[in-house]
């Protein structure tokens, strides 16, 4: 039975520098002799295609190296269940963790390794007020749990990044780089990455982004006009930026990937049709005339004035049919075509036809997607129905206007305790566009909680089971700052912490309660669970040179007498890869509890104490368990360590279930 120990690898977030050494070696094998890297015959390898000049196009700043080791180092932290703070535990697969998200990226390296399908974040701006940050990025954790008052400070903290900094645009990339890369291992293959953020850094960003995901990767810039400045001694800057990133893009062209939306406006107008339908009889000349009336009627800004172009009505909704038949730019397929009456051939689009052969344009004319002239001389036009097609494509520049965020905000919470939160129906928006009804959508800057939001509203609309996972760091709101009044008085009201996190949760259940409110036939989730970023449960050996021999005594009990079971349990889920979320069961056996994990994946016992007398009696049991839960795969059994009265009764339990196949058996 091998022991999990705090420095055993399963005891640490994933090394990166060994999973990318491992794959270099299987691309490289020949560069590898006794454990280290022939770089000479690599660059042989690699041919051309290295570059030893030592100017080279790229964006550089002191504390880059620091940072990219910064992504290399394992966590040895953990997450720690918080059942009272969450929403619906037992059926929910939303997470909200409280932490540092370059420690909580991490630890999440295992269990969601591409598997999240979009990344949303909205990251500090880098105003010079708003940026929180380590100021010791090699003991990341230590300084997050000073930080946040669980162990004593000893001078490290966060700290605002002031425009004094002699490093300020330098702090600020060193603080993004590692969590970035980081990320990008969360993505699936043809996942994709949102990030906001304003002219202060957009450049900076837009460099990082190209080195940690690939300039071939950028899908766009979207531009956000959020409001208007009439006080600005220049220009009234009033926009924000998104850029979007494919993990791999030939992965999306590969798979046939396309983004599209729905119109805007476009549910109204299929409300609209069937009221006029129903009025006029089916008389399609009067339902035309009230349709064209009702757009003809909207503001040229309004979104929704282009479904006005769709004027011709029919029993298939409204449509036109004045589309281009050429093929885009040229060079099309020219084939005969008959015309329907007069049986002679149709003109030729001097582009060629957009239907690659004549049997796609035959099936286009079967479906009623194209209509012919009164006779051959006239080319033919595509007839497109606005009910019929797969949506549009998003546009690159928006309008949403920071005071409609900030007034529904201020509605949904009583009080304005989030200074600019993002409008959470542009998210939602995102959300619909990016993703499938089962995604992961991941937000490490998470905030207001408006990307929760986003999430459950999209899931109600369409029936969904999209989760999301949120990650903030637990700012404390200052007293100092007259600003924080209005926060602090909420949380306190709450009786809450006052920070950061706090209005987070506290807006993923109010805007839960909104979404269920408006929609009572939505069944789907709008609850979370609850992580909280802490120090490993697994101690590590601290030698006391004042007290030998109460060193040795602490050591033979690994695990921490503070810590409960479930905070175990969610740690052992969390280092070996288990998704946070994974179905638990519980049965006592032998009079000691057992946990299932994943229908059998892994199965548990803390038993602080199992007598010799136990063991068979409990090795069985746990034996005829795993045969009915019959799962795929190798099952991973793990024990206290502590327990066993002697090495006898551990040696013995684990030949037992050596013995019907449980091979792989573990202590804590």
């Amino acid at each position: 039975m091998q022991k999990i120990e705090a420095l055993s690898p399963e005891t640490q977030s994933v090394d990166v520098v060994v999973s990318n050494t491992t794959l270099l070696r299987g691309l490289f094998p020949e560069v590898f002799s006794e454990g280290t890297i022939d770089f000479d015959l690599l660059k042989e390898l690699l041919g051309e295609n290295v570059d030893e000049r030592e100017e080279k196009f790229g964006l550089n700043w002191p504390g880059k190296r620091k940072a990219r080791l910064a992504a290399l180092t394992s966590s040895t932290g953990t997450l720690r269940p918080c059942p009272n703070e969450s929403s619906n535990w037992d059926t929910t697969q939303n997470l909200m963790i409280e932490g540092d998200n370059l420690e909580v990226l991490k630890l999440l390296q295992k269990s969601y390794h591409a598997q999240v399908k979009v990344i949303y974040i909205d990251p500090p701006y880098n105003t010079g007020n708003d940026f929180i940050y380590p100021d010791d990025y090699t003991e990341n954790l230590a300084t997050y749990l000073e930080y946040t008052g669980q162990v004593d400070a000893e001078g490290r903290k966060f700290s605002n990044n002031t425009e004094s900094s002699g490093r300020f645009h330098s702090k600020w990339l060193s603080m993004m780089y590692p969590r970035l890369k980081l990320a990008r291992n969360l993505l699936k293959d043809d996942g994709v990455i949102v990030c906001s953020i304003d002219d202060a850094e957009i450049s900076n960003l837009k460099h990082i982004m190209d080195e940690v995901f690939g300039p071939e990767n950028q899908l766009a810039v979207l531009v956000w006009d959020r409001n208007r400045k009439n006080d600005a001694k220049y220009f009234s800057v009033g926009h924000e930026y998104m850029l979007v990133y494919a993990k791999n893009k030939q992965r999306l062209i590969e798979l046939g990937t396309i983004f599209r939306e729905p119109k805007a406006g476009i549910k109204e107008a299929q409300e609209l049709f069937e009221q006029l339908r129903k009025k006029h009889n089916d008389n399609w000349e009067l339902v035309q005339k009230d349709w064209r009336d009702f757009y003809r009627a909207i503001p040229e800004s309004d979104p929704r004035k282009p479904l006005g172009r769709f004027g011709k009505l029919g029993p298939r909704g409204p449509y036109r049919d004045d589309g281009d038949i050429s093929w885009p730019g040229g060079g099309g397929p020219k084939y005969e075509v008959l015309h329907p009456k007069t049986k002679k051939p149709c003109k030729v689009p001097a582009g060629g036809w957009v239907y690659s052969t004549p049997e796609k344009f035959q099936e286009e004319v079967q479906r009623g997607r194209v209509v012919f002239g009164p006779d051959e001389s006239t080319l033919p036009r595509q007839c497109r129905f606005l009910f019929e097609g797969d949506g549009q494509v998003m546009a690159s520049v928006h309008f949403s206007y920071a005071q409609t965020a900030t007034m529904d905000f201020v509605e949904l919470m009583g009080a304005r305790v989030f200074e600019n939160p993002k409008y959470w129906d542009d998210l939602r928006r995102l959300v619909q566009y990016f993703t499938g009804p089962d995604d992961i959508v991941l937000d490490f800057f998470a905030g207001s909680g408006s990307t929760g939001h986003g999430v459950m509203a999209q899931n109600s609309n369409d029936n969904g089971r999209r989760r999301f996972i949120l990650v903030q760091l637990p700012e404390p709101l200052e007293r100092e700052n007259k600003d924080n009044k209005i926060a602090i008085d909420f949380c306190e009201k709450l009786g809450k912490p006052a920070n950061i996190a706090e209005i987070t949760k506290e807006r993923l259940r109010r805007a839960a309660e909104k979404i269920t409110g408006e929609n009572p036939l939505f069944v789907g989730d709008v609850g979370f669970r609850v992580f909280k970023l802490d120090s490993s449960n697994i101690q590590a050996w601290q030698a006391d040179r004042d007290d030998v021999a109460g060193s040795l005594m602490r050591a033979i009990e690994h695990l921490s007498s503070e810590r409960s079971d479930d905070d175990i349990l969610f740690e052992l889920l969390l280092k070996l890869g288990l998704d946070l979320t994974v179905s638990i069961e519980k049965k006592t056996i032998s009079g000691k509890e057992v946990f299932s994990i994943g229908e059998g994946t892994l199965l548990v016992c803390l038993a602080k104490k199992i007598e010799a007398k136990e063991v068979e009696p409990l090795a069985l049991a746990i034996i005829q368990w795993h045969k009915e839960l019959s799962p795929t795969g190798e099952s991973v059994c793990v024990f206290r360590d502590s327990a066993f009265a002697n090495d006898v009764a551990k040696t013995n339990l684990s030949s037992i279930l050596n013995q019907y196949g449980l091979a792989n058996v573990r202590s804590l």
